[in-house]
């Protein structure tokens, strides 16, 4: 499975906790540049799997992301910028709409 990220400066051990869910980072925008908050980057084509960390993203970026991913049909998992809260939210997406 393929991912976009969105937010965060770092990621840290984030890319070793999405292998052990089988998923692979495509692209990572941090959403602090300023042309990211006035003109959004489109969604990958090949990603089925877009994160967002919420405590480094404004609401409107959020929302921008949040309606291509809707129009796209693209799964949005969204969660503060932790391993563990990433994990618990992927978790709880992967198992209530099975792959």
């Amino acid at each position: 499975m393929n991912a976009m990220l969105v937010g965060a400066d770092r990621l840290g051990s984030i890319p070793e906790r999405l292998a052990s869910f089988g998923i692979t980072i495509t692209r990572h925008v941090s959403g602090r540049n300023a042309t990211h908050q006035r003109r959004l980057p489109a969604l990958p084509k090949d990603i089925d799997l877009l994160i967002l960390f919420t405590d480094f993203l404004g609401h409107n970026v959020m929302k921008s992301f949040r309606s291509q991913a809707q129009a796209d049909g693209v799964r949005v998992v969204a969660c503060r910028r932790s391993a563990s809260c990433l994990a618990e939210e992927l978790e709880r997406c992967l198992v209530a709409v099975p792959a």
